[in-house]
């Protein structure tokens, strides 16, 4: 059985200290290639088509992320505590992410807020929800 890399955040291992894990999609989401900011472009009637300046040093655009985390508790009591204890971290707003198993990276995130998706078992000691996060600068990853 394959291990489930370790995901922190804030430097915490936020399965051993929230009960949550990465879910479907997950490494997909934070690791897929990025997007470049527009060429800046100017058409002007005076003159056919557009110009369009191609700079050799391009820049990364800004870029939003869905991510997808479970989160399991042993009692409802406990799966309570866990779940208010992770969206307390997430409500201060700015975050670093890190899976080190994966690479070396550091995310540098802003919770924006829930995501399109959340469910919870019908004994409330699981949970799965996408959350919404912004990374203002993908160049910086240190």
């Amino acid at each position: 059985m394959n291990k489930i890399p370790e995901l922190k955040i804030n430097k915490y291992s936020v399965y051993d200290t929230f009960g949550v894990r990465m879910g479907d999609g997950f490494l997909d989401a934070l690791t897929e290639p990025l997007t470049l900011k527009e060429n800046i472009e100017n058409e002007s009637r005076l003159e056919h088509g557009k110009r369009i300046i191609v700079d050799a040093n391009p820049k990364i655009a800004s870029r939003e992320l869905l991510l997808d985390f479970t989160i399991t508790g042993s009692s409802k009591e406990d799966f309570l505590q866990k779940k208010n204890s992770f969206l307390a971290l997430m409500y201060k707003g700015e975050i670093t992410l890190q899976v080190p198993q994966e690479s070396p990276d550091v995310y540098h995130l802003i919770y924006r807020g829930k995501g399109t998706d959340y469910g919870m078992n019908a004994q409330r000691t699981f949970c799965h929800m996408m959350l919404k996060f912004v990374e203002p600068n993908p160049a910086n990853r240190t």
